[in-house]
């Protein structure tokens, strides 16, 4: 017989989500931070509230039942919703003092942040920074990060989004490397010079071909995803790549090559939870990291006016 649900427990519809997600007790478990005992028996409990079962068992783990498959969706709406009563709840502290998360990619929190930080520490020395570097997209509305830096428009709903200014790219080699192979004097040069490249995505093999370059994978002696891996096999003199122009202007090692040639930009945004700008610390941190950044922008990019 099912019960009132008027006084539906919250954290059993997480259990139920948590177990949905990853198909077994054991890994909702994990992932909740709950014993397995303790997951079952919110299962059970939630089950009996209802009237229905959720899953039946399999040789794998757990599967959901075609009940369990109809509340997935509004178990998620539950969540988003108290998701954005927590961003809301935290949006109206008013200390300065706590942690600030702050989400950026690979490359600019090794070669960008740690200066900016630095200088965010020295003037607010009661906020706490946390980073995340990471080239995958970090969900604001979830709490991965409070504050998002990206090298892309972000398009998620309820953000507050600035856009900073873009950043160019060049063509780079190392002085050593270039001294040895020489220095191209046109796009087509490049054709004799061992180049630097990246080996699942395409994003620089559509760049090139866009330059009129019929360009390949094998046009690349040296291959790899990761941004730090490929500028330090730049500086080491492997060969010719692509770079953000304001980092590597600051590395003595290097040399810009054809700086003539058309590029594209890389148009630099920050990120937040419209709950979360409203807090100070956040807010605190968001000016700071946007006086700093509009320092490495300045290094050939043009700055531009704010978004809502």
């Amino acid at each position: 017989m099912p019960q009132d649900l008027s006084s539906l427990n919250w954290s059993r519809v997480q259990s139920f989500l948590a177990v949905a997600d990853t198909g077994s007790l054991s890994g909702a478990a994990r992932e909740l931070g709950l014993s397995q005992p303790t997951l079952g028996r919110q299962i059970r409990t939630l089950e009996e509230a209802l009237g229905v079962t959720l899953f039946t068992r399999q040789p794998r783990g757990l599967a959901l039942t075609e009940a369990g498959q109809a509340l997935v969706p509004p178990a998620r709406a539950m969540r988003e919703a108290a998701q954005g009563f927590a961003l809301t709840a935290a949006g109206r502290v008013d200390v300065i003092a706590g942690t600030v998360r702050v989400a950026a990619s690979d490359v600019v929190a090794l070669h960008v942040l740690p200066e900016i930080l630095a200088g965010i520490r020295q003037r607010e020395p009661e906020i706490e920074i946390e980073i995340l570097p990471s080239d995958r997209s970090a969900n604001l509305l979830f709490r991965e990060a409070d504050i998002a830096l990206r090298m892309y428009r972000p398009d998620q709903l309820d953000m507050v989004t600035r856009h900073l200014g873009d950043v160019p790219l060049g063509l780079y080699g190392a002085r050593s490397y270039l001294d040895q192979r020489g220095r191209p004097e046109r796009l087509d040069d490049i054709r004799s010079h061992d180049l630097i490249g990246y080996d699942s995505d395409e994003t620089l093999i559509r760049g090139m071909r866009a330059l009129g370059l019929p360009v390949d994978r094998h046009w690349f002696a040296l291959r790899c995803d990761d941004h730090n891996v490929l500028w330090e096999l730049v500086r080491a003199g492997c060969g010719l790549c692509f770079a953000q122009v304001p980092l590597a202007e600051a590395d003595p090692t290097v040399e810009r090559l054809l700086p003539d040639l058309p590029l594209p930009t890389l148009p630099v945004w920050l990120t937040a939870h419209e709950a979360m700008r409203r807090t100070p610390r956040i807010r605190r941190v968001w000016e700071l990291l946007a006086e700093g950044l509009a320092r490495y922008l300045a290094q050939g990019a043009l700055p531009a006016r704010d978004r809502p």
